[in-house]
């Protein structure tokens, strides 16, 4: 299995929640990186930081929230992602739609780090009512 397939197959997990299977292809030792600016900025390592820290807010602060790859681009052991981000934060009851690129690495068919680039300002928007 070539390493975008590996990320594709993420991609598709989780978008139909099976949390398991996006963490069975992440490496013991991860490091995931979630932009500055947005709202859960900062970089985990291992797979409980990043389920607590992310997957776990995403899920519970927000409804119907979306991540769709529209590109994938392999170079060796890494692979970009652009795409687009979508949700509506429970809070509020805002929606945005925001661009993203992901760049992630890895090591024998294992993501050993994720880093995140987004238009923050987007998703922020959405946390403040309206």
């Amino acid at each position: 299995m070539s390493n975008t397939d590996i990320i594709s197959k993420a991609y598709a997990a989780f978008a139909s929640g099976d949390v398991p299977q996006v963490l069975a292809v992440l490496d013991d030792g991860i490091e995931w990186t979630e932009a500055a600016g947005f709202p859960y900025a900062g970089t985990y390592v291992g797979a409980d930081a990043i389920v607590q820290n992310v997957f776990m807010r995403l899920g519970t602060e927000w409804d119907q929230y979306q991540v769709k790859p529209d590109l994938l681009i392999a170079e060796g052991d890494q692979v970009a992602a652009l795409g687009w981000y979508s949700g509506t934060y429970k809070k509020t009851g805002r929606a945005f739609k925001a661009r993203f690129v992901h760049w992630w690495k890895l090591a024998d068919g294992r993501v050993i780090s994720f880093e995140q680039v987004v238009d923050s300002a987007k998703v922020n928007e959405a946390l403040v009512p309206s």
